[in-house]
């Protein structure tokens, strides 16, 4: 964001987180600039109160205990995110005013979950242990139960999960990691914050205790379309609810599905994929062919949440778009678009664990599964702050967003000890969900008109 200023007009930790996030987008605290972005925020809360509050801790802990506190001052790091998206959005013409904390709890107060210790909400992810630690493991698809007689190298018979459990009880955990990733398997090791900074993959990437939540390489000017198109190539949470608050900025987004892979947010609640999509254009594309190529040009920015050797099947150059045309190219990934684990596969309970937040749970027991998907919708806000801030600076960027190294940033000002039990009178709201804007759009609803209006029916 060159040439853009910012004043603090309050002497608040949400205004100084957001300030550091501004400065580390590119732009100046300079309070006498003719143009300058106001950021003025609230009073200092308590964080585990307003852990509470959010619904969070609802989802945190053991289910027939009280639910657990924050790992870190989580909810004090999303509304400096949520003050920097604020605004950058009044920027675009549309203030976006997020309950940011709130965010980690909007699947599970749609879809009536609630917290189950080493298992996850949603049931898919389970923290199990391995000779020489703990594992998290998130089955969340059917193919990766069919992947288990391949992981454990033996017939799966009776509960495959009591299978799973009694090979890595034998296995250490960076070779049980190490192994399920070669299959596809969403594996990870469940450390602490400071031991996920000191692994291979951390080290490759120059990550620290202060190192912002993402990594961006700067690209090209470009004369932004008004409103500003996104394309949304995302898929389940973090990369839709990016192009939703880009959305409610002012941006025309349209989400681009595969005829043969959908969304798999289609076969969730509906009303969650309505949160997520609702306000989108829906177009259905093959896409190894020549449209997709061509509404990429076209767009300002890209939000997709693939591993990189997925683009590059496709044919498609993230960083020629970006260095090239000006286009604002978000990825968002488990572990990074860079180095050795860059191809693995994470959601966002798994990666949570990989960042930090499980091992940090709890008293002397077992890590605790950290509230739903954890790593999701606080990657979701910061890839939407990365992208207002491209808009706003008219500026292409490659925005590298990882699911586990969101985390870690958040956990950052953790002093590593585990987080025991809450006050005495502290009490866990229900988690909450904001209503849809409009219904989410069909299948395909819109790739005729979109197309046709594109110019770009004629490649079909």
């Amino acid at each position: 964001m060159r040439g853009v200023a910012f004043d603090e007009a309050t002497r608040t930790r949400d205004v100084a987180g957001a300030a550091r996030l501004l400065a580390e987008l590119g732009a100046l605290a300079d309070p006498s600039a003719r143009d300058v972005l106001v950021l003025d925020g609230g009073t200092d809360g308590d964080p585990v109160e307003e852990w509470a509050a959010c619904g969070a801790m609802a989802l945190t802990g053991e289910p027939d205990g009280p639910g657990r506190p924050p790992p870190a001052a989580v909810t004090e790091r999303l509304r400096s995110a949520a003050l920097a998206v604020r605004v950058l959005s009044a920027r675009l013409g549309n203030v976006v005013d997020l309950d940011a904390p709130a965010l980690l709890g909007e699947r599970a107060a749609i879809a009536g979950l609630s917290r189950q210790g080493t298992t996850s909400p949603g049931g898919s992810c389970r923290l199990l242990r391995a000779r020489d630690g703990w594992v998290a493991c998130n089955l969340a698809r059917p193919d990766d139960f069919a992947m288990l007689p391949a992981l454990l190298q033996a017939d799966v018979r009776g509960d495959p999960w009591d299978a799973f459990a009694a090979w890595l009880a034998r296995v250490d955990a960076i070779a049980a990691v190490e192994r399920a990733q070669l299959l596809g398997l969403p594996v990870s090791r469940a450390v602490t914050p400071l031991e996920a900074l000191t692994d291979e993959q951390a080290r490759a990437r120059g990550r620290t205790l202060s190192s912002p939540p993402f990594l961006l390489t700067p690209g090209a000017r470009r004369v932004r379309s008004a409103p500003p198109l996104v394309v949304d190539l995302g898929a389940l949470w973090a990369a839709p609810l990016c192009t939703s608050i880009l959305r409610d900025a002012g941006a025309r987004v349209i989400k681009v599905e595969s005829p043969t892979r959908p969304d798999g947010a289609r076969r969730g609640p509906p009303r969650f994929f309505d949160l997520m999509n609702g306000g989108k254009e829906a177009v259905c594309l093959d896409l190894h062919g020549p449209v997709l190529g061509a509404l990429l040009e076209r767009a300002d920015v890209v939000v997709e949440s693939s591993r990189p050797r997925v683009m590059a099947e496709l044919g498609v150059d993230p960083l020629a778009l970006v260095t090239e045309r000006g286009v604002t190219w978000v990825g968002i990934t488990a572990y990074g678009r860079t180095g050795p684990w860059r191809d693995r596969v994470g959601f966002g309970d798994d990666t949570a664990a990989a960042g930090g937040a499980c091992a940090l749970l709890g008293d002397d027991g077992p890590p605790l599964v950290c509230a739903d998907a954890f790593a999701d919708p606080i990657a979701g806000l910061y890839a939407a702050l990365g992208a207002l801030a491209c808009l706003v600076g008219r500026r292409g960027a490659l925005l590298d967003v990882a699911l586990r190294e969101v985390v870690t940033h958040v956990l950052s000002d953790s002093d590593g000890r585990r987080t025991g039990r809450a006050p005495t009178g502290v009490r866990a709201s229900a988690p909450r969900a904001r209503e849809p804007v409009a219904p989410g759009p069909r299948l395909g609803e819109h790739t005729a008109t979109v197309l046709a209006e594109l110019g770009l029916e004629r490649l079909e």
